[in-house]
């Protein structure tokens, strides 16, 4: 069966793949294009594709594809018409579990990076600015027993409740669409209270239904003191609203790992110290991302054998 990797992946992920398909990899880290995307429905059995691809719904019309299966390297699968693919015969699959311990991490730097005002001094300090150590440079605020908001209590959410509670005695506090067990002290709260925590990080999935979710009503809940954190999907959050309510100092900081326009940045958060910005880092594990690729693997696999995928969507 003919698959298309559509970015480079570890050596590992490459050399199994070879074995078991005739693959044709991409050597671009850039997305597919209009008429990549086309063509990779057309001109192969699977795709193995990822963040960025945009199989939308316009790119499935008029086309008789040829591709069965679209294995997505990443668990969020936002870029992909999940209904558009399947209404045209393609199933879809992500690897869930593999990226989990990885994204909790990254919640955790965002939060003790934004806290604490470490970007905004390693950034005076490259530039010559700092002048020794005095009694109230840099004061940051404290992480320990302050109470910790998370919006989406999944595998992830469960991650950062458990590094945040038993690491840093954090009261833990969640909303979630639908009733589930965090699986330590914690209390399940309406959004407009879990907003109100002294740190809100954003963990639910991307998509339609999540689109601009933190908006300015939501944001309205926040504290002055309070920091926000996303480790989520860019478009989860208003970032114009979340510039808005910073440069109003209505909230003290936000730590963000994706973006709205990924790459793009809104151009007033470029600007405000009081935010930490990370290039999407969440996975960026040499262990993490082989895994995700032999998850990936495990169901262009299972297909090709005619056995049930592991990771459906």
């Amino acid at each position: 069966m003919r698959l298309l990797i559509t970015r480079p992946l570890p050596e590992a992920v490459m050399q199994a793949a070879r074995a078991r398909f005739e693959v044709t990899a991409r050597n671009s880290t850039a997305p597919l294009d209009a008429e990549e995307l086309r063509a990779a429905l057309t001109d192969f059995d699977l795709v193995l594709p990822t963040l960025g691809d945009l199989f939308s719904a316009q790119v499935f019309a008029g086309i008789s594809p040829r591709a069965k299966l679209l294995a997505n390297f990443g668990v969020g699968y936002n870029h992909i018409d999940v209904k558009a693919a399947q209404a045209a015969g393609l199933a879809v699959s992500n690897t869930p579990g593999a990226v989990t311990e990885a994204t909790a991490d990254i919640a955790l730097t965002l939060i003790l990076m934004t806290a604490r005002r470490a970007g905004e001094g390693e950034r005076a300090l490259r530039a010559g600015l700092w002048q020794g150590w005095h009694p109230t440079q840099f004061l940051g605020a404290m992480v320990s027993g302050k109470t910790l908001g998370i919006i989406g209590m999944g595998r992830i959410g469960r991650a950062i409740a458990k590094r945040c509670h038993h690491g840093f005695g954090m009261q833990v506090i969640f909303h979630n669409r639908s009733q589930t067990e965090a699986g330590l002290p914690a209390r399940q709260v309406p959004l407009a209270e879990a907003m109100a925590a002294d740190f809100v990080v954003i963990a639910v999935p991307g998509g339609a239904e999540n689109r601009h979710m933190i908006n300015t009503n939501a944001l309205s809940h926040m504290l002055p003191h309070g920091i926000l954190i996303n480790i989520a999907r860019g478009d989860v959050i208003d970032e114009a609203a979340l510039a808005a309510h910073l440069a109003a100092g209505k909230i003290a900081g936000a730590g963000l790992d994706v973006y709205e326009q990924e790459p793009k940045v809104t151009p007033a958060l470029l600007q405000m110290q009081n935010v930490t910005l990370l290039p999407h880092l969440g996975t960026a594990v040499e262990q993490v991302r082989r895994d995700m690729g032999m998850m990936a693997l495990d169901n262009l696999i299972a297909f090709q054998e005619g056995r049930p995928l592991p990771n459906p969507v």
